[in-house]
């Protein structure tokens, strides 16, 4: 018995040591990883309770839930790592339905073997995400597969949060006449993964736009303009996600390609793998649609916040029986940007 207790109470060598099969278990091992690595990074109120899940206050308003995984690969990239990846996904979900987020779950899927220096990287990463976020996490699971039947890490992440009386914002409430904003340059995520992935050095570097969006749709909520649809354009880009609200709203949309803002950096990737930028994966960008009236103060409005300096105006919804997203070109055409076929970029968020 004093074997094992020794063997429990001595630190986690976090620097050497690797995930094994007894981290999933459900013993000491397990209660160490967590209790050493989880919480001490995670600490809350809420956390500390130290049950199977946490019990919150209540919340004034309609709640709001969003989850999503995180598979990317490489787990960590210029500007960011699949740690702060999962925080700010779930939380952008969370904001564009017009909520302000207030809390997160966290599940984790160790690969046997993957280091414990990497996992506590991604952790604190975690931590950092949620503490400048202002949204604690507060809950969460870990579990332990065999060597060769994983990829490392998976992260899944649940948000709350709460939309305050007078909010209604959904991708099937876009009208025609109104005006479609972009928040800033679009494909600077999934170009910064596969940048990486395939050794490519670029005179500047390609860097991801990972960011927490709910400051900035607050300021925008806050302004008085009549929103109808957020959305952040993560896989299958800019495009796709305009297809899908075209899609739930039986419209048609115009965009316009000169509006339409990429880095030289990413453009130059783009162009050197044959991939569309409008496809490219986002991971701090929000797309908005509001009514025309409202267009030119909301651009003023996101222009004022640092994450959508570069905010424009990039086109208009138009009536459309076969709800078809068209652009002009620069060279004066027309295109139908169409719905992403199949999966250009695998394991990019």
């Amino acid at each position: 018995m004093s074997t094992i207790k020794s063997n429990y109470t001595r630190a986690l060598d976090i620097k050497h040591g690797r995930v094994d099969m007894s981290h999933g278990s459900g013993g000491r091992a397990m209660a160490q990883l967590i209790t050493e690595l989880f919480a001490s990074a995670f600490d809350n109120e809420f956390l500390a309770q130290g049950n199977d899940g946490a019990t919150l206050p209540q919340a004034n308003g309609r709640l709001v839930m969003a989850t999503d995984s995180h598979v990317v690969s490489p787990l960590f990239f210029a500007g960011g790592d699949i740690g702060c990846l999962s925080v700010h996904g779930t939380l952008n979900d969370v904001a564009v339905m017009g909520a302000a987020p207030l809390y997160l779950s966290a599940s984790f899927i160790l690969e046997e073997g993957f280091p414990l220096a990497d996992l506590q990287r991604i952790v604190q990463s975690m931590a950092q995400a949620s503490r400048e976020a202002g949204v604690p996490i507060v809950t969460g699971d870990t579990k332990v597969v065999e060597q060769g039947k994983g990829d490392g890490v998976f992260i899944t992440t649940t948000g709350v949060g709460v939309v305050r009386e007078g909010i209604n914002l959904s991708g099937d409430l876009a009208r025609a006449g109104d005006k479609i904003l972009l928040s800033g340059t679009i494909g600077d995520h999934g170009m910064a993964i596969m940048s990486q992935r395939e050794g490519l050095t670029f005179s500047a570097p390609i860097v991801s736009d990972t960011a927490a969006l709910h400051g900035l749709i607050a300021t925008m909520l806050d302004s008085g303009v009549q929103l109808r649809v957020l959305r952040d354009p993560t896989r299958g880009g800019l495009a796709t996600t305009l297809n899908e609200i075209a899609k739930q709203s039986g419209v048609g949309m115009m965009l316009h390609e000169a509006a339409i803002a990429v880095n030289q950096p990413v453009e130059a990737a783009c162009e050197f793998l044959g991939l569309d930028p409008l496809y490219v994966a986002n991971e701090g960008k929000l797309i908005a649609i509001c009514v025309a009236e409202d267009a030119e103060r909301l651009l003023q409005v996101m222009r004022a916040h640092p994450l959508a300096a570069n905010a424009s105006i990039i086109g208009e919804v138009v009536q459309d029986a076969h709800g078809f997203v068209q652009m002009t070109t620069k060279m004066g055409g027309r295109r139908v940007v169409d719905w992403l076929a199949g999966e250009q970029l695998p394991r990019i968020c």
